[in-house]
């Protein structure tokens, strides 16, 4: 069996290398025969025909130790902790031995370090903003609950490296180290990494 590259979370980035997967509810509109055309029209741009529907905590179809390498950027900071802990589990079990899973996510300590070192009046407003832990105004109604759960932009659980390290650790995960933009071995993750959703964030590389 090859190898094979897999991303989930993956977004509007799918590189044709990898197989992508996303688990938002537009992309599964999309992919039904009588309304997807309808949905797609709607002004948001579409998923790329070669995304899949598929959720990293109830599982992906993908066989175990079938992957060289997993990705995902700003998906595990959506989960809560029991996801985010089944997520870490059902990534390693897809990576054949000796292969790299790399991520990123917010900063945790950067954003509190950044909030407990200024003597802005808004630093916690900016905080919160930052952290995406608030809402500065909240849809009601039916129309809100759609928008809200088309979205899924709330962060559930925030992290910092030393916590990261810890909870990989415990899932089996070794080498485990800070990574920065384009700085590993296998060129293929320049597919998928992006600078804007790399900068002032932690990057994270683990091996299984």
């Amino acid at each position: 069996m090859k190898s094979q590259y897999a991303q989930y979370g993956c977004g509007l980035c799918a590189p044709s290398d990898w197989r992508n997967f996303d688990t938002s509810p537009t992309l599964r509109l999309q992919k039904l025969p009588l309304i997807g055309h309808r949905v797609r029209n709607l002004g948001n741009e579409p998923f790329p025909k070669n995304v899949e529907f598929g959720d990293i905590v109830r599982g992906l179809p993908l066989a175990a130790g079938s992957c060289k390498a997993v990705y995902c950027s700003h998906v595990l900071e959506h989960l809560s902790l029991e996801e985010f802990r089944a997520a870490l589990k059902n990534t390693r079990d897809y990576l054949e031995e000796g292969g790299v899973f790399r991520f990123v996510l917010p900063d945790l300590e950067r954003l509190a370090k950044d909030y407990l070192s200024s003597d802005d009046p808004g630093a916690a407003s900016v905080f919160m903003e930052e952290a995406y832990l608030g809402k500065k105004s909240r849809a009601r109604g039916f129309n809100g609950f759609v928008r809200s759960w088309m979205g899924n932009s709330a962060h559930l659980w925030m992290w910092d490296y030393k916590g990261m390290t810890a909870e990989l650790g415990q899932v089996g995960f070794r080498q485990i180290r800070r990574a920065e933009l384009g700085d590993s071995q296998d060129t293929h993750f320049a597919e998928v990494e992006e600078l804007h959703r790399w900068q002032g964030c932690l990057g994270v590389e683990c091996v299984r």
